[in-house]
């Protein structure tokens, strides 16, 4: 059982075509451990055992066709998929069974992947912690009292503990990467409009909004983000030398200030690094513009088109249900997000900054994307490794310049539309997992698997936490 759990999906699959695995037995497996885990995580929001064991009779009969044949897959709530509830968290949408699949849903099970479960998000994946009204908190594996981040924070938690061969999230700020990078599992994030956003809610309404959105998997190996990359994207992945790249690995000093075993890591890779490439320490440009770029564009609308996917009017009612919330009354909705769409409000940009933004934004875009050419950029995901439940959202959303500050490792990827690879590095002092983002520019993705590849082998990579085992 455990060799299945901790096996990555490229391995399953090669197995599976092999016979020397069973595909109604992989199906008990994985619906056993999350029968297992979920009671102490609660990231399953939505399992389909019962289609999924009518699909694997299928392929069995049928034979093992397709790169994922007999995969089973978890993916994040806000994705659609025939059958299931996306609710986005809402109480109000608890009973919004769809009826079409979201085209990332489609296109892996054409290749014979087999959808499990659906997993926990903040409610419209407008936080980096996971919780709200309708589902509850989730937790991290490795410490239930800490968070498994977010948005994307039910599927990081899930392939941590092993209950999926592979998941899928999205990322326009960190939902992804954070997820990855406090749970200990690969995450990919891809470049701007290369996999198509059909089927997520709530869909970024703004371009700029959209350019900025990434798909990919969390999952147990770089080879798995490649092959879900390939499989999702419309954009073919080039062969790239990974000897014609220069790494640009910041000095510390030059950017936030990092936790000392986060920092400790990060020179180690350095170190390793330095061996074999190329390696420069500056501090890539507009990295401290990209942070409020960034959130000027999330919240260019004041939070109005958020606003609109609830049941409130105007933003005085969520003003009121925030402050129910904090006095122990009956809400509609999380404080989380009735607290980010008041801070969306409060922030928003003027009309004399959104103007500017709008003249320099594709600019600032080019020089970034022109830096990035032949070169990968290594930075934290985030100063510390998973904190406690409440904590990354009181750091995050306490001011406009702690926000800016503490995203400010996430946001460059967001705001110029780049892909990026995080690799689990090493371990806290509390055995807490450490990430890193690998980042490029957008055609480079070949690059970043090359180096991510060796990484995972050189330090942590992907270990199942294996806590809730018998």
């Amino acid at each position: 059982m455990r060799h299945v759990l901790e096996m990555d999906a490229t391995t399953l699959a090669r197995e599976l075509k092999q016979g020397t695995l069973y595909i109604d037995k992989v199906l008990s497996i994985y619906r056993k451990q999350i029968e297992k885990v979920n009671p102490h995580l609660n990231v399953v929001t939505e399992t389909t055992f019962q289609k999924a064991r009518l699909e694997a009779r299928q392929i069995k009969s049928g034979g093992f066709h397709g790169r994922l044949a007999g995969i089973l897959f978890s993916i994040k709530e806000s994705f659609h998929a025939a059958g299931t509830i996306t609710s986005g968290g809402l109480n109000h949408l608890k009973t919004n069974r769809v009826k079409e699949d979201a085209e990332v849903v489609r296109r892996l099970k054409k290749e014979g992947a087999i959808l499990l479960a659906k997993t926990n998000t903040p409610a419209l994946s407008f936080c980096q912690e996971t919780d709200n009204s309708l589902y509850g908190r989730s937790n991290n594996p490795w410490d239930l009292s800490r968070t498994p981040g977010g948005s994307s924070g039910g599927e990081g938690a899930l392939i941590a503990a092993g209950g999926a061969a592979v998941g899928i999230g999205s990322d326009i700020g960190g939902s992804i990467r954070i997820p990855a990078h406090f749970n200990g599992v690969i995450g990919f994030k891809s470049g701007a409009h290369q996999i198509p956003d059909t089927g997520l809610f709530p869909k970024p309404a703004h371009p700029m909004q959209q350019s900025m959105l990434g798909i990919g998997a969390l999952c147990k190996s770089v080879a798995d983000a490649k092959l879900i990359h390939e499989i999702l994207s419309d954009c073919p992945l080039q062969i790239q030398n990974i000897n014609n790249f220069v790494l640009t690995i910041p000095d510390p000093s030059l950017l936030p200030r990092l936790d000392f075993p986060t920092l400790q890591l990060y020179e180690e890779i350095y170190s390793c690094l330095k061996q074999d490439f190329p390696v420069e320490r500056s501090r890539p440009p507009l990295f401290h513009e990209a942070a409020q770029m960034w959130l000027w564009i999330m919240i260019h609308d004041g939070g109005q088109y958020m606003i609109d996917q609830t049941e409130f009017s105007h933003i005085g009612g969520v003003l009121w249900d925030y402050l129910k919330a904090k006095a122990g009354a009956d809400s509609k909705y999380h404080p989380y997000l009735t607290w980010s769409l008041l801070g969306a409000r409060l922030y928003k940009p003027s009309d004399k900054q959104w103007g500017h933004l709008l003249l320099n934004w594709k600019k600032a875009k080019m020089k970034v994307h022109d830096f990035l050419y032949r070169r990968i950029l290594i930075l934290p995901v985030y100063h510390t490794s998973a904190l406690p439940h409440g904590q990354l959202y009181r750091e995050l959303f306490s001011g406009r310049r702690k926000l800016c500050k503490h995203l400010s490792f996430i946001t460059y990827a967001n705001t110029f539309g780049l892909p990026v690879l995080t690799i689990p590095i090493g371990n806290s002092s509390n055995c807490l997992p450490i990430g890193f983002q690998l980042i490029t520019a957008p055609g480079l993705e070949d690059a970043l698997f090359q180096l991510g590849s060796d990484l995972e082998t050189r330090f942590r990579g992907y270990v199942r936490c294996n806590y809730y085992d018998e």
